[in-house]
C-alpha cells in the first residue's frame, strides 16, 4: 500500500472514531457503554472473518 494511501486511511478512522466519540457524548451514550459496542463489533467482524 502506497504511503498517501496507507497515512490517508488512519486519518479516516481517527477522524471517524472522533466522530462517534462526539456524537455519543451528545446522545448520552456512556464511554464505557461505547466500548462495549465497539469490542462486540470488532468481535463480530473477527468472527466472520474465520474461513
Amino acid at each position: 500500500m502506497p504511503l498517501p494511501h496507507f497515512l490517508a486511511l488512519i486519518l479516516a478512522v481517527v477522524a471517524t472514531a472522533g466522530l462517534m466519540i462526539w456524537a455519543a457524548s451528545g446522545l448520552g451514550v456512556s464511554m464505557g457503554a461505547l466500548a462495549i459496542a465497539a469490542l462486540l463489533a470488532a468481535l463480530a467482524i473477527r468472527a466472520f472473518a474465520w474461513p
